[in-house]
């Protein structure tokens, strides 16, 4: 496919509910696309991890998917607080999640250290007060 298929989320920050809805979708398609279970994987972690992120500290965003045939483009947006610290952000275990988060079971700062280890390139821009965009690859 030349063209990527393209898939669109809007995702809701005040739902812990919902949250990772935009990952089960993303990891039907690649089934149903015939991708290998281990780049789906990756693909679902990564996109799943990004999407509690955004509910956590952002109020949501908007999620998009680019397939290509050699590699899956992952763009998140959102028009959070922005990340004051992203060295320290990166850091395993660093976390500014509330403890009302943290109860519910997220929050343990894994979140940005898992969508390294599972992407091929991330890329994180982030400016505060006005939001953040993160593209990460997966490469087929």
């Amino acid at each position: 496919m030349s063209e990527p298929y393209v898939m669109h989320f809007e995702v809701d920050g005040d739902n812990f509910t919902s949250a990772g809805e935009a990952s089960v979708q993303v990891k039907k398609t690649l089934r149903q696309l015939r991708f290998s279970p281990e780049i789906i994987r990756r693909v679902s972690i990564a996109m799943y991890e990004g999407e509690i992120n955004m509910v956590i500290h952002a109020g949501g965003g908007v999620a998009d998917v680019l397939i290509y045939d050699d590699r899956i483009e992952i763009i998140l947006e959102d028009k959070g607080p922005g990340i004051p610290d992203i060295h320290r952000a990166m850091q395993e275990g660093y976390s500014t999640a509330p403890e009302q988060v943290r109860s519910l079971g997220f929050g343990a700062g894994m979140g940005l250290p898992n969508m390294k280890r599972y992407t091929d390139s991330m890329n994180i821009e982030s400016e505060i007060g006005v939001g953040t965009k993160i593209t990460m690859k997966v490469n087929v």
